[in-house]
């Protein structure tokens, strides 16, 4: 399915950093940015777009794209050169005005769902057409007409919240075989074992072994067995500040669980121990600012969560120990200069961040904004990837780190340059703050953190010629 050339222009904005506007953001630099301002937002609580995705073109010299949900549809974007993201492809679908788009692949096809109401279907695309454009394969509900989420494990597609072919019943989860990619075909349905669960809102599954976020329930844990039936293996249905058990993503070495509570904000990011199945518990807790709503957790690397935040954007936290998450950057795709860019959301509440997609190649960031669209983004600095990024012509030093009382920071600056001092807890939240003018050359400064209490702290100093950041333990 090819846009028409003579759309594109109509059709496609692409926007980058315009030198004027600052978006509110700690080691993560905006690369591209793109929205279609011809979407229109559904009534009810202004979302433009969902779901974001990426996918890596293998035939054509490894080339991403970036699969972003709308209300109207799926646009198809190559994202490649990130400065220059340009859709190659867009596929709408049965409905517009969606609140609802999930994504998932499985070698050359695209999986695209809504959960939205009738009429409404499953769609399966080609994409190895790409850079030319996508095929759709199926667009029905034959093989099921709706779902909320899906997850794609070996040759299996978990699908949460299934409403059945044509409208004739509902799974609260299913799966489904991929040995046909064209035409998944029906497994099992969790209902078939298990009647007591109303609703898998999201699920992560790795190696068949299902961590199902099933809303006010809470969390369950499913195997799906080698006879295609599903036993439960544990669940967590009461815990510190519960809410509504959104979604959830498991670590590499399948350690720690990290999942969110959505409904009502202000709820914590929750970090389980699930190394023994058998007796899982909650391990920290952890937020962003007061008030924000943590929609998506992510993994990145075997150390990093990502966490797409309503009103808060892009959360980055080291989890290198899971009992004490540190924040080591962020982005808000709907803060610039200051003020909510969310372009009059009807919804106080569903305005910022949606969800993300970590794993490119490249190891640039994917987020997808409910009113601002795609953001691309480098977070090399607080993904662990590269070094504080310092001018070569100067230098920062701290000593003694860990310290008892005071920390000498001895600055080499090749130009002049008024810096911004500030110090924030383990939590990210800000314990003091100040500018000062510092003259090229070296200087020596002192902070005193006699009155810190013992823990880790992070320093970071800004200016036009540094970015920097630093882990500092007070003893």
């Amino acid at each position: 399915m090819k846009i028409k050339y003579s759309l594109i222009f109509v059709l496609i904005i692409v926007v980058t950093l315009v030198a004027n506007a600052q978006y509110d953001k700690l080691n993560i630099t905006l690369l591209g940015h793109w929205f279609n301002p011809s979407e229109i937002a559904e009534p009810q609580l202004g979302i433009k777009y969902q779901s974001v995705w990426g996918w890596v073109d293998t035939a054509h010299s490894n080339t991403e794209y970036a699969i972003q949900g709308s209300g109207s549809g799926t646009y198809i974007i190559d994202v490649s050169t990130p400065t220059n993201p340009i859709v190659r492809d867009y596929v709408p679908g049965r409905r517009g005005l969606c609140k609802w788009r999930e994504y998932k692949t499985y070698g050359k096809y695209l999986y695209a769902i809504s959960d939205d109401i009738t009429p409404n279907s499953f769609q399966i695309i080609d994409l190895s057409y790409l850079p030319d454009s996508v095929h759709v394969v199926h667009d029905d509900t034959t093989i099921f007409e709706r779902a909320h989420t899906l997850f794609v494990d070996g040759d299996k597609l978990y699908c949460g919240s299934v409403t059945r072919p044509s409208g004739t019943g509902y799974y609260s989860m299913a799966v489904y075989s991929l040995a046909n990619p064209e035409f998944p075909v029906l497994l099992r349905a969790l209902n078939q074992d298990y009647t007591n669960i109303g609703f898998a809102h999201d699920i992560f599954v790795r190696n068949d072994t299902v961590y199902a976020s099933c809303g006010y329930q809470g969390l369950f844990i499913y195997k799906f067995n080698g006879d295609s039936t599903f036993s439960l293996i544990n669940s967590l249905t009461s815990y510190p500040d519960q809410g509504y058990n959104h979604s959830s993503y498991l670590t590499p070495n399948s350690q720690h669980l990290i999942f969110c509570d959505e409904v009502p904000s202000n709820k914590a990011v929750k970090i389980i121990n699930v190394s023994d199945l058998q007796n899982i518990s909650v391990e920290s807790t952890f937020k962003s600012t007061e008030g924000a709503t943590a929609h998506n957790p992510y993994i990145f690397g075997s150390n990093r969560a990502v966490i797409a935040y309503y009103q808060d954007g892009i959360q980055i936290y080291n989890i290198t120990d899971p009992a004490l998450p540190m924040r080591t950057g962020y982005f808000d795709t709907d803060t610039i200069d200051g003020v909510s860019n969310n372009y009059n959301a009807p919804n106080a509440h569903y305005h910022g961040c949606w969800g993300a997609y970590v794993d490119l190649p490249s190891g640039k960031i994917l987020a997808s904004d409910m009113q601002n669209g795609l953001f691309i983004l480098d977070a090399d600095v607080a993904l662990g990837i590269k070094e504080n990024k310092i001018n070569t012509t100067n230098s920062i030093i701290l000593f003694p780190n860990p310290t008892n009382n005071t920390v000498s920071i001895t600055l080499q600056l090749k130009n002049s340059d008024n810096l911004l001092f500030e110090i924030f807890d383990s939590r990210g939240r800000k314990i003091n703050s100040k500018t000062e003018s510092i003259l090229a050359g070296n200087t020596t400064k002192t902070v005193n953190a006699e009155q810190l209490a013992s823990g880790i702290y992070i320093l970071k100093i800004t200016g036009k010629e540094i970015n920097f950041s630093q882990k500092v333990v007070k003893k």
